[in-house]
């Protein structure tokens, strides 16, 4: 018969206790295997709740919980937040009895403290954890430093836990720590980004050629790729930064950013200020493509459809982001600022022309209209009279400036303004405004409405 670890002397004095006076050994023996194993499994369920809460020191509650779970009775009387001390009594020789100790009150000092503070009410109330991936800055929401805080918190039971946290409050006061995200996306959402931008840069001879006008359908009208959209600014941004002595390259990001645009199902409001700096370096770059090579006006025309694009659908009033209304006043502020730039050359002043001429008559008329004079004197006029190419910039800048101003003829029309006639004192008047070389071009276009909208 196998010996038990429960001393069966304490079962016979607890059948006593209850009136049971003679108990064989083999009982006795029974009994306590019995109590053996059943200790047994309630300590195993204690130390799992132990485990479970990162403590490394045995509670009652532990206990209590391990009884709970096991469909046995709690043990009431022993739940305490203070460590129990335990005293020792001695009823016989070799016979210890241990008992918790009661700690002593004072009864004048408990009458006469303070009442405790009256528990809140129990209340709820909602707030945004995060807004399109970014932890808003609210009380409610953890910050750096509680974080920083909680990655230096002591290890182990025999830590001190204050002195870790006032190195850690030094620490964030001295450091700024990036809190780290991890966007975990798909094996099929990897490969179908792959696939897409392998076939929106393919050229005529590769493979993957064929595939070009499904890849910019999908991206103008499929709905299930929202969580690539800072992957594809990522890439459009990288792509014209490094790549701009290539036309093609440049033409297809370009396109690859309006079929992103032409597409209703994704919101690219957060991102929409970050694709104007690549869209605005096509459009008024100083060196688009390789030297004296006249695509790069298309490369910049392109940039101006699709600039235009976005000005429609991600600026204005109807936009609902505050950072996308913006967009119009920065994009004035750089084209005005490239086109009475004297060292730009004429290729970066014909991109600030078509900029400017996007954001409708009343920046044509105060920014553009105003300049003219002194761009076609100083910065048009030698030009002209020089080789093939410095004559072909100058007409292209004169020709955007023309369209430009055609804004203003537009506007006159649909407020239904008669045109009426044209005399020599409209012609020094028009002369006044915008200079004597862009007024032989307009004069000679005898478009009668466009003279009157500039003089007007």
């Amino acid at each position: 018969m196998s010996r038990s670890l429960w001393n069966p002397d304490s079962v016979r004095d607890v059948a006593e206790s209850v009136g049971l006076a003679s108990l064989s050994d083999d009982i006795t023996g029974a009994l306590s295997r019995d109590i053996e194993f059943r200790l047994s499994c309630v300590l195993s369920e204690a130390l799992k709740f132990m485990k479970h809460s990162k403590r490394t020191v045995l509670s009652t509650s532990d206990v209590s919980s391990a009884l709970r779970v096991l469909d046995i009775e709690p043990l009431y009387g022993y739940e305490s937040t203070r460590a129990l001390r335990f005293g020792e009594a001695s009823i016989g020789p070799g016979q210890p009895l241990f008992y918790v100790e009661d700690e002593e009150v004072d009864f004048e000092k408990l009458i006469n403290a303070p009442l405790p503070k009256v528990p809140r009410e129990i209340s709820f109330t909602a707030h945004w954890l995060s807004v399109e991936g970014v932890q808003p800055s609210i009380p409610q929401n953890p910050t750096t430093a509680d974080s920083r805080a909680q990655d230096l918190a002591p290890k182990g039971p025999s830590a001190n836990p204050y002195l870790p946290a006032l190195a850690g409050e030094s620490m964030a006061s001295s450091t700024t720590s990036k809190p780290q995200v991890k966007h975990i996306l798909s094996r099929e959402l990897r490969e179908y980004f792959e696939r897409i931008t392998t076939a929106c840069l393919a050229l005529p001879s590769s493979p993957s050629y064929e595939y070009q006008s499904a890849a910019f359908a999908s991206l103008s009208s499929d709905s299930g790729i929202q969580q690539l959209v800072p992957y594809f600014q990522h890439f459009i941004t990288e792509k014209v930064t490094h790549s701009l002595s290539s036309i093609h390259i440049l033409t297809q990001t370009l396109h690859l950013t309006a079929a992103l645009l032409s597409n209703p199902s994704i919101y690219l409001a957060p991102i929409a200020t970050s694709l104007v700096p690549p869209i605005l370096t096509c459009l008024i770059g100083r060196n688009i493509g390789p030297a004296h090579n006249a695509d790069h006006y298309a490369v910049r025309d392109l940039a101006g459809s699709v600039l235009a694009l976005l000005l429609k659908t991600h600026s204005g009033p109807q936009s609902t982001v505050p950072a996308a209304s913006g967009i119009a006043p920065r994009l004035a502020k750089a084209c005005i600022k490239h086109l009475l730039d004297p060292g730009n050359p004429l290729r970066s002043l014909y991109g600030s022309t078509l900029g400017l001429r996007l954001l409708g008559p009343r920046v044509v008329r105060h920014l553009l209209m105003s300049n003219l004079a002194v761009l076609g004197d100083e910065r048009l006029r030698e030009p002209l009279n020089g080789d093939q190419e410095q004559r072909l910039d100058a007409e292209k800048v004169i020709g955007a400036a023309v369209a430009a101003l055609g804004v203003l003829e537009e506007e006159r029309q649909r407020r239904g303004v008669e045109d009426g006639g044209l005399g020599s004192e409209d012609r020094e008047k028009l002369e006044r405004k915008i200079g004597s070389l862009f007024t032989d071009q307009i004069w000679g276009l005898g478009r009668i409405g466009l003279v009157k909208a500039i003089i007007s």
